[in-house]
This record gives C-alpha cells, structure tokens and sequence, in this order.
C-alpha cells in the first residue's frame, strides 16, 4: 500500500517561515478535509447505515482504537450521555492503555495485539456489535488483530483511516478511507488525519443519535439538565414545543419529569 500518510509535505524549509506564512499553508491544508470527507461519503453512509441497524437492533458501536484517533473517538463519546441522555453503551471506545489514562501519550501500545481481543471480550462484546476500528495509517497492530479477531467471531467490522487500500481496510466489513494527503509537518497525523477522524466521529454520532429518536426537529430533548445554561435551553425547547407557555411553569414540569422528552410524552399521555 502507498502510505499518503507518510508522504513528504508539501511545504518545505518550515524553520525559515513566519507565523503568516505557517499559518497560510496550514488553513490551505485544513480546507482540504471536509472535501476529503465528501469523497468518501458513499462509505461513511453505508457505515452509518450499518451502526444504526445493530444499535437499534440492542447493539453497540464500539469504538477501537489508540493514539490520536483512539483518544479523539473517547472526547466524542463522552459528550454522549449530556448532549443525548445516552444512558447505556450504546457507543463506546476501547482505547490501547485504556480509557483510564487518556491523558497520557501510550504510543507504545498501537504495537500490542492481543490486548486489543482481550480488552473486546472484558466489554462482553457480541455478533449484536459492531466494531469500528481507527487508524490513520490503517496498520496499526492493535486495531488490526482486534478486527481480525472479531472477524473470526462473525462480529462485524468497520474502520476509518486516512489512506487507501490498508489491512484494515480489508478487515473490515465497511470500510471508510478519508485521505485527506500528506501532513504540514511530514508524518504528524494528528494534524489533518486527526481533524478529520474528529469530523467523522462528530457525523456518526450525531447521525446515530438522530436516528435514535434523541433529536426533535433540531432541538436535544434528552439533554441532561446539569447546569444552568442547558436547563435554560431545555426549559425554552418545552416552551416552544409545546402548548405550555409560561417559562416557570414549564420549568417545573421539566423537573418533575427529568428531560424535554419526557415532558412531551407526559403531555401527551394526558391528551
């Protein structure tokens, strides 16, 4: 495979630039992501698609992954719970080192292996999961065995990378290539690889969410009410969706009920 990932950048002598001229080269880089994203848009939906059938059929999408990606993937699950009221794993990550130590830069484990099956089989996974592995080179050892395992054991398979034609990429039942080309900083994929998979991930989620039924029209009626700012936007949803119009009356139905979503359904239980 032609790793686009490892290519040379296209800017050269970066020492001798200004900040005016890194900062040009580097947004003239980030502009290309989004267009990258388009190309590949027949596989991220048909990877949607598939996400959407097994979480709704009582499945779970589990994230595998490990440095930049792997901890970008658990900053976005980890939003879940307060923007949609995901109360159960219905999306989650096993990240190489474990989640428990995010914080740390664990490199060293993308080269383990069987942790990646191990760490699987701790979350009791299932052929009623679906397994998204993440890899900008799409050779990560850790993510490939575990899809590989996973495989074996008829649990289907997905992956997001940034090059073309990689192992995992054929490991996986529904692949997804966002080649996004060679980084500003030859080699640094959390750079544009990273923005991208981040990008993505914000897509999966919401898509999948949105499919849930956690979204009305465009508003998040299953936000957690856990701070002032989003009670206020909750406590504004209830108002204008439905027919109770003054703000503390609507407040303490949202309360008395715990979610926009749950004062709706209550309404209208009462019609």
């Amino acid at each position: 495979m032609n790793k686009t990932t490892e290519q040379p950048s296209l800017y050269n002598d970066l020492e001798t630039k200004s900040v005016e001229e890194l900062t040009t080269g580097l947004i003239t880089e980030y502009k290309k992501i989004p267009l990258a994203i388009e190309a590949a848009k027949p596989q991220l939906d048909k990877l949607i698609n598939a996400v959407v059938k097994k979480v709704k059929a009582g499945g779970r999408m589990i994230y595998l992954g490990a440095g930049t990606g792997g901890r970008l993937s658990v900053l976005d699950v980890l939003e879940l719970p307060t923007t949609y009221g995901m109360e159960n794993d219905e999306i989650t990550v096993v990240l190489a080192g474990g989640v428990d130590k995010l914080v740390l830069a664990l490199e060293e484990r993308e080269d383990d292996t069987e942790e990646s099956w191990i760490m699987l089989k701790e979350k009791n996974i299932t052929s009623k999961d679906i397994v998204v592995g993440i890899s900008a080179s799409g050779t990560t050892p850790f993510v490939l065995y575990g899809l590989q395992k996973c495989r074996e054991n008829n649990i289907t398979t997905c992956c997001l990378v940034n090059n073309y034609n990689s192992p995992i990429a054929k490991e996986s039942d529904f692949p997804l290539e966002v080649v996004v080309g060679p980084e500003f900083v030859t080699g640094s994929t959390r750079m544009k690889s990273g923005a991208s998979q981040k990008m993505v991930f914000d897509m999966i989620s919401t898509s999948v969410m949105i499919q849930l039924g956690r979204v009305l029209d465009n508003r998040m009626i299953n936000v957690q009410l856990i701070n002032d700012k989003i009670t206020d936007r909750a406590v504004r949803i209830l108002v204008d969706k439905s027919n109770l119009k003054n703000y503390d009356e609507a407040r303490d139905f949202l309360f008395e009920h715990g979610s926009v979503a749950k004062a709706l359904q209550a309404l209208k239980d009462k019609i």
